[in-house]
């Protein structure tokens, strides 16, 4: 079997290992190559409470999250990362952009909407074109064989996060390579079901990196809305 070179396409920090850590690390064990490419450093999210709460809303948040991106990602032992908007995820002739946190806000406990306050740099505020080319060069530089990012409610229902879907499934579509969504139940539909149980601590490091974002004990995991969530062992992809 031919190994594969797949491109996760994120919206912000954490999406990696919240959405598709587990994919990332059994992915790797069958040999395949993946890398990571975020479109936004959190600048918008809510902080959990301790020592990081006062930096909600202030520039400085970004730099943190950058960080914990650094550390999650070593943690998975992808072969590359980079933001969208900068080379080399900046389609050519372009000068370099950065693409900003659209915010949300919280519809239902479970389900996330608009916040109405994106800034013209957001994400949201972008071209969908424009946000696919720059998919595309990074697709491109890596010699990408497929693309993956969320289902089209943007798996629950963040603007940023359905963006992300409509940009990876234009870009894919240019570049004539599948375009995977991730698939975190068992029960959804999905055509190949992927396991990282026995890369338990690697994970576990992934999760524990994201110290403005959630807590986790054990396999538990709450969220800084107070939502309770569990860690993603398995997950699986749908061609899409």
């Amino acid at each position: 079997m031919t190994n594969r070179t797949y491109v996760l396409c994120h919206a912000h920090p954490d999406d990696e290992t919240l959405a598709t850590g587990a994919l990332a690390l059994a992915l790797r064990a069958r040999g395949d190559v993946v890398f990571v490419l975020t479109a936004t450093r959190g600048e918008a999210g809510e902080v959990r409470p301790g020592p990081y709460a006062a930096l909600e809303g202030t520039p400085e948040l970004a730099a943190i999250r950058e960080q914990e991106l650094v550390t999650a990602v070593a943690a998975l032992g992808v072969a590359g990362h980079a933001y969208l908007g900068a080379s080399p995820a900046r389609a050519a002739g372009r000068p370099s952009r950065r693409y900003t946190d659209s915010g949300m806000r919280w519809v239902t406990p479970t389900v996330a909407g608009p916040g109405g306050r994106a800034g013209p740099d957001s994400l949201t505020a972008a071209d969908t074109d424009e946000v696919a080319a720059d998919i595309a060069a990074y697709a491109r530089a890596v010699d990408a064989s497929d693309l993956v990012s969320y289902d089209d409610d943007g798996g629950y229902g963040h603007p940023d996060h359905i963006a992300i879907h409509r940009a990876t499934r234009a870009a894919a579509g240019q570049l004539g390579l599948p375009f995977h969504v991730i698939v975190t139940e068992p029960d959804v539909p999905h055509d190949e079901w992927l396991d990282a149980t026995s890369d338990r601590d690697a994970l576990d490091r992934a999760y524990d990196a994201y110290d403005t974002q959630f807590t986790r004990r054990g396999d538990d995991v709450t969220h800084v809305g107070g939502q309770a969530d569990r860690v993603v062992r398995a997950a699986g992809l749908r061609r899409a």
